[in-house]
């Protein structure tokens, strides 16, 4: 008997979720469009030698971005590890073999103290010390060139526009780091959209990391794109020059499988082909429509449709009569992903207002999503 939707989870004890809050590792991660997953189809028919599939599709995402060369990773996550790799080993057989035993190499990254963020422990993981400049209210050009020294690889930053007024932007980093002759690794994992904007990230700095999943490839893939040395050091550093280059590198685990690698180009090509602006229309037509289904709730006071110029597009906030409802809206998306199959994901952006969003909607999922909303915001007779 085949595997019905739900029936691939139910059967291992896992309840299926209907997933309203976005591309979130913990929940999966991505659903690779109907493209992707014909690409990777067609893919999976032939084999290829992976070093010369590394190198085509590394050259086709360099030339829709505007970069001089760019390398398929296992996510963003590697892609940052493999660049901070590259910066601290280069392309040296015995250095890569060392990591990340990095005695004897410049090894540390510097970063903005203030713009911490969870995933810079990324760049720390072939041995690298990360080393603080400013503090948290904020960061100089003064305190970021002070930072730099002898022992410096590489000055690491988070793509985050909003945080400029406070933190050096990208461009600052960058201007300041190259009068030390450092490189600069960029974080812009979800930086996809506008598409202009996309481009300017990418071509922002020596070294920039993305995440695929954002764009419809599998969950499991990202890239980095940035100057031609610094991408063949991270080549050197990854799986197949584990492989073929004669050196013990470290990047053997974070391995890509042809399938995905067609995934991800696949991916960025519908990317910058589709119609945005319908996209994104389409998106707030579902979220218009759940907003008109679920009005005159008693325990909801108030819908909104708030713009987002997010890749994700806009999300519908659902307002809570917190008191009338007893509960708060995390207890409330608490309960719709832990009760009922399939569990349903929102985000809980305050207090007493959840966030659905619908880029991660799959086809009848608005029906069960507002059904199930229906249910737990009306009284009890």
């Amino acid at each position: 008997m085949a595997d019905t939707d739900d029936s691939v989870y139910t059967r291992l004890g896992v309840r299926p979720i209907i997933n309203a809050a976005g591309n979130q590792t913990v929940f999966g991660g991505s659903s690779p469009s109907d493209t992707v997953r014909q690409a990777m189809e067609t893919a999976n028919r032939r084999w290829a030698v992976m070093e010369k599939l590394m190198e085509g599709s590394g050259d086709y995402i360099a030339g829709v971005l505007g970069v001089e060369s760019a390398y398929v990773t296992s996510g963003c996550a590697a892609a940052m590890v493999l660049s901070a790799a590259a910066c601290i080993a280069g392309s040296d057989p015995d250095k890569i073999a060392r990591l990340p035993n990095t005695t004897g190499m410049s090894a540390e990254i510097v970063v903005q103290k203030g713009q911490r963020w969870r995933y810079d422990r990324n760049l720390s993981v072939p041995g690298a010390t990360l080393v603080e400049a400013g503090d948290d209210d904020g960061c100089t050009r003064e305190q970021l060139a002070g930072a730099i020294g002898p022992s410096t690889a590489a000055v690491g930053i988070k793509a985050l526009p909003e945080t400029e007024d406070t933190f050096l932007s990208v461009a600052d980093v960058v201007a300041i780091a190259h009068e030390h002759g450092v490189p600069v690794i960029v974080d812009a994992a979800s930086q996809i959209y506008p598409l202009d904007y996309f481009r300017r990230t990418a071509q922002s700095a020596d070294l920039v990391c993305f995440a695929a999943k954002y764009m419809g490839a599998s969950h499991s893939t990202g890239f980095v794109c940035g100057r031609h040395d610094l991408i063949e050091a991270v080549a050197a550093q990854g799986f197949i020059g584990f492989e073929t280059g004669g050196a013990q590198s470290m990047g053997r685990g974070f391995k890509v499988d042809r399938q995905n690698v067609i995934g991800a180009v696949a991916a960025l090509e519908a990317w910058f082909t589709m119609n945005h602006e319908d996209r994104l229309l389409g998106y707030d037509a579902r979220l218009s429509d759940m907003q008109r289904r679920l009005q005159g709730l008693s325990h909801l006071q108030e819908t909104r449709l708030v713009p987002s110029t997010a890749f994700s597009g806009s999300g519908l906030h659902l307002l809570l009569d917190t008191e009338a409802l007893g509960k708060t809206a995390h207890q409330l998306a608490n309960e719709l992903l832990n009760t009922g199959t399939p569990g349903i994901r929102v985000g809980a952006v305050a207090d007493d207002t959840i966030r659905i969003g619908a880029h991660t909607l799959q086809e009848g999922d608005d029906e069960i999503i507002v059904a199930r909303l229906r249910e737990l915001l009306t009284p009890e007779p």
